[in-house]
C-alpha cells in the first residue's frame, strides 16, 4: 500500500503545534530545576520516565496500537532508551543542579551539531558538506564562548555541569543516527517512544531505589511534585504525541525547527519562574550556535541565494 505524502509546507495549525512543542519540552527544563532542588538526579529521571511509559501505554491501549514482541524490537528499544532517555536525562538533570536552566537549554541545543558529525560516520546518506561542516564549526565556537577561558584553567562544578549537557547533546546525536533503524523494522513511531520509555523505566526505576534510597528523602513539596508530574506527562508523554504528529504531517525537517525555539521558551521560563538570569556571553553564545543551526540547516541560506539571484539584473544581450 502506498505510504500518504507528508506535508513539506506548514500552515497556520503546523506553526501552532510547533510552537506548543516548543513550549512544553523548554518547559522540561523549568520542571527540572524545580524538581531538583529537593530530590536527586536519579529519582527525578526515573520517576519521569515511569509516569511518562504508564501514559503513553495507556494511549497505545486507546487507539489499539500493540509494542512489538520480538527480540529483535526490544533490543533496539534498548539501545534507545539508554542513548535517549538513560544518559541524557541524568546528565540534563545532573547539569542543572549546578547552572541556569535557560543556560543548559541552550546547551542541549548543539544536539543537531553532534547528529551531523555522528551521521557522518555512521551514514552513508548524510555526509558532511561544506556548509554544514561550517555550521559546526561556528556552533563549537559559539560553545566555547559560553564555557568560557575558565575551563582551560579549572573545571569547577559549573564547568562540569555544562560539559554535562553537552554530553547530553552528543547522547542525542547518537540517539538520532540510532533511531533510524526502527522505519526499516516497520515499527510506528508512537511505538517506538512507548517502547524506548518502558525499557528506561525498567533500568532507571531499580536503580534509584538502590542509589538514592527515596523512601529516606524527606517529602518533596507541592511544587516539586507538581514538576515531576508535569515533567512526565507533559513534557514526556504529551511531547511525544504533538512531535510525533506534527512528523507525520510536516516532515523531520520542519519538526527540527524546534531546535530554534525551545531556548527561547525555556530562557523566558526560567527568568519569569526561578529568577534566573544569564551572562552577556551566554546569549553571545546562543547567538553563534542558532547561526551554526541556520548553517545546517540550509533552508534560509539557500532562501537568500535565490532571492539574491533574482534581485541580479539580467544580462543584456550582444544586440
Amino acid at each position: 500500500m502506498a505510504q500518504a505524502s507528508i506535508q513539506k509546507t506548514m500552515n497556520a495549525s503546523d506553526w501552532a503545534l510547533l510552537g506548543i512543542l516548543s513550549v512544553v519540552w523548554g518547559g522540561s527544563f523549568l520542571f527540572i530545576g524545580v524538581a531538583v532542588r529537593e530530590l536527586p538526579p536519579l529519582t527525578i529521571v526515573a520517576l519521569r520516565v515511569v509516569t511518562a511509559a504508564s501514559a503513553l501505554l495507556l494511549v497505545l491501549r486507546l487507539i489499539g496500537v500493540d509494542l512489538p514482541r520480538s527480540r529483535q524490537a526490544w533490543a533496539a528499544f534498548l539501545g534507545m532508551s539508554i542513548l535517549n532517555n538513560v544518559i541524557p536525562f541524568t546528565l540534563i538533570v545532573w547539569g542543572q543542579g549546578h547552572i541556569a536552566s535557560g543556560l543548559a537549554s541552550i546547551l542541549n541545543a548543539t544536539t543537531p551539531l553532534f547528529t551531523v558529525i555522528v551521521a557522518n560516520y555512521l551514514t552513508d546518506d548524510e555526509r558532511l558538506t561544506g556548509q554544514r561542516l561550517a555550521g559546526v564549526v561556528v556552533g563549537f565556537i559559539g560553545v566555547a564562548v559560553m564555557i568560557g577561558a575558565a575551563a582551560f584553567v579549572s573545571l569547577d562544578a559549573s564547568i562540569l555541569a555544562q560539559l554535562a549537557v553537552l554530553g547530553a547533546a552528543l547522547s542525542y546525536g547518537f540517539a538520532g543516527v540510532f533511531g533510524r533503524r526502527f522505519k526499516t523494522m516497520g515499527i510506528p513511531p508512537l511505538a517506538t517512544a512507548t517502547g524506548q520509555v518502558t525499557v528506561s523505566s525498567a533500568l532507571l526505576l531499580p536503580t534509584a531505589l538502590i542509589v538514592d534510597r527515596p523512601w529516606t528523602l524527606a517529602m518533596p513539596s507541592t511544587g516539586a511534585i507538581l514538576s515531576l508530574a508535569a515533567l512526565g506527562l507533559v513534557s514526556t508523554a504529551f511531547a511525544y504525541l504533538i512531535f510525533f504528529r506534527l512528523l507525520a504531517r510536516a516532515g523531520a525537517t520542519n519538526v527540527g525547527l524546534v531546535t530554534f525555539l525551545i531556548p527561547v521558551s525555556a530562557i523566558l521560563l526560567g527568568v519569569l519562574v526561578l529568577g534566573e538570569t544569564l551572562a552577556v556571553r551566554h546569549m553571545v553564545g546562543m547567538v553563534l550556535i542558532g547561526a551554526g543551526l541556520i548553517l545546517i540547516d540550509g533552508r534560509l541560506v539557500s532562501a537568500l541565494s535565490i532571492w539574491v539571484s533574482a534581485k541580479r539584473p539580467a544580462p543584456r544581450g550582444n544586440g
